[in-house]
């Protein structure tokens, strides 16, 4: 079970969400046939714009998180909805590079360590906000901690891993956010880089199957007295659907689409971070065609 879990700290001005998502990252993978190293860096993604998504309060506002850097992969998307159900893509998933010298996967390699981390929050407002920092490392939890720092302000300690497994499948995912508030002195910030530091890193910690997403937090707090604000399952999730589809060829307009109508007959869309294919017939086509006003 993939979950998320929201504490704050009852003695000190810190919050923070953990989350465990190994199916939410295996799903990502089978969908787009990445191979370890893209497995990795999307995973890593898809955690922080779910527990950013989790942060936001109104029903149906969104961020979106998207790494564009110099590296093979090209760009990464990860989409979240207020409840923390992600999806994403990469731009090329089946790119391969060497470990790095710990063993590790070289997901800042793979990303590129010049490039742009773009945070987008849709709080279904007339204008989205928009956040945009340089990449520090491209291993993407670095980049999201800087994008607190820079953009919004908050002092923040993020980590994600994806523990990929010897048949490319997923084996652990997980990540947290940990994250001070207002009035925060330096005895608070020594005691959460304490903690932050005796975690380690969380692929290690999550081998051990009785750490969860609160076990986290428990491991990184441990010098606070936590409670539990929320906590709640989260899953890989795509809203898209043909009436959606139907709704963006109609935003062409009646030009584009005579054209299309024209050229080829038919459509055959697939979308980006699920995969579904939506074909439209001829027919079909000229019925939108009548709709946009053609």
């Amino acid at each position: 079970m993939d979950e998320i879990i929201r504490v704050i700290a009852k003695d000190a001005p810190v919050k923070a969400s953990a989350i465990t998502g190994r199916s939410l990252v295996e799903r990502a993978r089978q969908i787009h046939k990445t191979l370890p190293v893209a497995t990795a860096a999307l995973g890593r993604t898809l955690m922080a714009a779910a527990m950013m998504g989790d942060q936001l309060k109104g029903e149906g506002a969104s961020v979106t998180l998207r790494f564009k850097g110099d590296g093979p992969i090209g760009s990464i998307t990860a989409v979240s909805d207020n409840e923390g159900n992600p999806r994403g893509f990469v731009l090329e998933p089946a790119i391969i590079l060497p470990p790095k010298a710990n063993g590790h996967l070289d997901v800042g390699g793979a990303v590129g360590r010049s490039g742009t981390l773009t945070v987008i929050k849709d709080l279904d407002m007339k204008e989205p906000y928009v956040g945009m920092v340089p990449l520090t490392s491209g291993e993407i939890a670095e980049d999201v901690t800087a994008y607190f720092a820079v953009s919004e302000q908050i002092p923040t300690a993020c980590a994600l891993g994806v523990l990929v497994d010897t048949d490319q499948s997923v084996l652990r995912a997980g990540g947290y956010l940990i994250q001070l508030l207002p009035g925060a002195d330096d005895s608070v910030i020594d005691k959460v880089e304490a903690g932050v530091a005796r975690l380690g890193e969380v692929t290690k910690a999550l081998r051990n199957e009785d750490v969860d997403a609160e076990g986290l937090l428990r491991l990184a707090l441990a010098d606070f007295d936590l409670e539990v604000l929320d906590r709640h399952e989260v899953a890989y999730r795509c809203d898209c659907s043909r009436e959606r589809v139907e709704r963006a060829l109609i935003s062409m307009g009646p030009g584009e689409l005579q054209s299309l109508i024209d050229e080829q007959g038919k459509a055959e869309l697939t979308c980006q971070f699920c995969d579904e294919i939506y074909e439209f017939s001829g027919q079909e086509l000229q019925g939108l065609l009548k709709r946009a006003g053609g």
